[in-house]
């Protein structure tokens, strides 16, 4: 029986079973961003269970995110956060220490223990294109924009989003997205691999369910080493040094396998 866990500022964690859900809950600010819904975010990942194979990362309202809370930007700032303007006049290590902070709301949706699924419906903007690219796979409604819009308000994406995007469409089309700020619409997300798949608006939740029932039925330890296998793959194994890794996860596999025959 699924049940709320817990709920932070704008994030709702539901867990059932193997399957956790993570909603961005703040639809009438279309899910915009803010230093408390990545704590949130963060205390999400940290409150899993060890059940858990799947996280499902999904927003209610028309938008997935529209990125970040342009109030962080005004001098006075977010109610009880520090505006951004106070943060640019901090050290050299203070800075890098908040934005470390902010990062850790994107960094653990690809821990090798579970395989993470972003559900994106319209715009998904700044942040929240980041936050998209922070899961493992992405389903995507019709109607799903991504745009990355931090080089033309003089920022750089900093949110993890810069790998994972040149992983998944290349350097060069990463390079004119980011420096365009242009809108990616759903069917060349699909096109260029940054969707894995593209549905009708109404048939997200739908399509998401099958992903997730269709990852939930292999085996969990065969593919915890698929996925950290393949991340292997992507980080730049050379072709020999990918085969040692294939070789050493088989025989960890096939050991485990007798054991269980045994």
């Amino acid at each position: 029986m699924a049940q709320h866990d817990q709920e932070w500022d704008g994030v709702r964690l539901t867990v059932d079973d193997a399957v956790a859900t993570v909603t961005l809950a703040v639809p009438e600010r279309r899910n915009a961003q803010t230093p408390a819904m990545w704590r949130a975010l963060t205390e999400a990942g940290r409150a899993l269970p060890g059940t858990v194979r799947v996280a499902v990362l999904r927003a209610e309202g028309a938008s997935f995110s529209a990125g970040l809370d342009r109030r962080a930007f005004t001098p006075e700032g977010i109610e009880g956060e520090l505006s951004f303007l106070d943060l640019a006049r901090a050290t050299d290590a203070e800075l890098d220490a908040t934005i470390a902070g902010f990062q850790e709301a994107f960094t653990w949706w690809r821990r090798n223990d579970l395989v993470s699924v972003a559900a994106v419906q319209g715009h998904a903007i700044g942040a929240g294109f980041q936050l998209a690219l922070a899961c493992d796979l992405r389903i995507c409604a019709t109607d799903a924009q991504f745009a990355m819009r931090e080089t033309s308000l003089g920022l750089v994406p900093d949110l993890g989003g810069t790998k994972p995007l040149v992983d998944l469409v290349g350097y060069g089309r990463a390079l004119e997205i980011c420096a365009t700020g242009r809108a990616v619409g759903a069917a060349e997300a699909e096109r260029i691999g940054l969707a894995n798949l593209v549905v009708p608006a109404d048939e997200l939740p739908a399509a998401t369910d099958d992903l997730v029932a269709a990852l939930l039925a292999a085996p969990r330890n065969a593919l915890i080493e698929t996925k950290a296998l393949l991340r292997g793959a992507a980080s730049g194994h050379d072709y020999d040094t990918q085969r040692a890794a294939e070789r050493a996860a088989q025989s960890r596999r096939l050991r485990d396998l007798t054991t269980a025959a045994d």
